[in-house]
């Protein structure tokens, strides 16, 4: 269990924003959880000395709403986001590896694929402004400064 400071719920996503207590890197998150998308939206809040050269890192994997209840499933893929300047893939070996041992299946594995390509795609049409791609999905983001 972890304590959170905030829920936000809108019709086409989840937002969240908690402490991160025990965590060296950063000491707090915010992330949309975006099911129409396959994503997960999250900002970390880095402690000194540990700043990273991203404003977005998106988790891909399904979110599945039932009722109140919103789950996640990591397809290992991740991407980095600089907005204005470009979008990293990373954790291919991750992905291939878990298909590998059974832990993802083949058709998961290409829906993760086809998710992230669908991204990457979403934002360099967007200018890689993570804002103005999603907007093309009427959801508009916000951020609480933590």
């Amino acid at each position: 269990m972890r304590d959170v400071d905030v829920f936000d719920v809108r019709p086409w996503g989840l937002y969240m924003a908690r402490p991160t207590p025990g965590r060296a890197q950063f000491h707090y998150l915010e992330s949309w959880l975006l099911p129409s998308v396959g994503l997960r939206v999250s900002v970390f809040h880095f402690n000194p000395g540990y700043e990273r050269d991203q404003d977005f890192y998106l988790d891909v994997g399904p979110v599945t709403v039932d009722g109140q209840v919103w789950r996640t499933e990591d397809h290992y893929l991740d991407l980095v986001v600089r907005t204005g300047a470009g979008v990293d893939l990373l954790d291919v070996d991750e992905l291939f590896e878990a298909v590998h041992e059974g832990l993802l299946t083949p058709e998961a594995a290409t829906a993760a694929v086809q998710t992230a390509a669908s991204a990457v795609d979403g934002l360099a049409g967007n200018g890689y402004d993570v804002g103005a791609w999603l907007s093309h999905h009427e959801m508009a983001l916000t951020w609480r400064a933590a």
